[in-house]
């Protein structure tokens, strides 16, 4: 990550060094402000990791899943948490998203690559997303998640996932829009290979 001013960098609010406060500490998130900025902080993970996983026969796999928050069933990928395990609080993104893959959907993969990472909403949040490729899956179980999920598996063929996602949001599920972002890295393998 740069240290030092980016070219072509906006300029940086007067604000932004303001000493930050703790407005809420909840079980799961924190509120905090600096300044005027007010935003959240996960308490329990090292930020959030959304599976990129195709199965053998070239099938994007989907989760739907009930949200509170948003009071919507939502489509989106396999994804989980980073080091919200007790005594794993410090466990590497790719271990995270072996894990998530497996519990969500019940492919197990060969190799993990890791493809990007960025805020998840970077004007409400500190967290941090990484997208993970999962390679070479295998199915080891049925998926649904685990004791506290209620997870759908949904594959899709690749070259139909855009207008399977349109069409699920025409009949009122709720399509996190990152799952394009996702599409792209699948479909673009050369900008992400190292």
């Amino acid at each position: 990550m740069p240290t030092g001013p980016l070219p072509h960098a906006s300029p940086v609010p007067e604000d932004a060094a303001a000493p930050e406060e703790t407005l809420y500490q909840g079980k799961w998130l924190t509120m905090k402000k600096r300044g005027r900025w007010e935003y959240a902080v996960r308490n329990n993970a090292g930020g959030a990791v959304i599976i990129l996983a195709v199965t053998p026969d070239d099938k994007v796999v989907f989760v739907e899943q009930y949200r509170v928050s948003i009071l919507a069933n939502t489509i989106e990928m396999p994804a989980g948490l980073v080091g919200d395990i007790v005594g794993a609080e410090d466990e590497d993104v790719l271990i995270a998203a072996r894990r998530e893959l497996e519990e969500e959907t019940g492919y197990r993969c060969g190799h993990l690559e890791f493809v990007h990472e960025g805020p998840s909403s970077a004007g409400m949040s500190t967290e941090m997303i990484a997208f993970v490729r999962a390679w070479d899956l295998v199915r080891v179980g049925a998926g649904g998640g685990d004791e506290t999920e209620n997870i759908i598996v949904h594959e899709v063929p690749r070259a139909e996932a855009g207008k399977w996602l349109f069409d699920r949001a025409k009949e009122g599920f709720s399509i996190d829009a990152k799952l394009f972002a996702g599409l792209w890295f699948i479909d673009h393998p050369e900008a992400h290979m190292r």
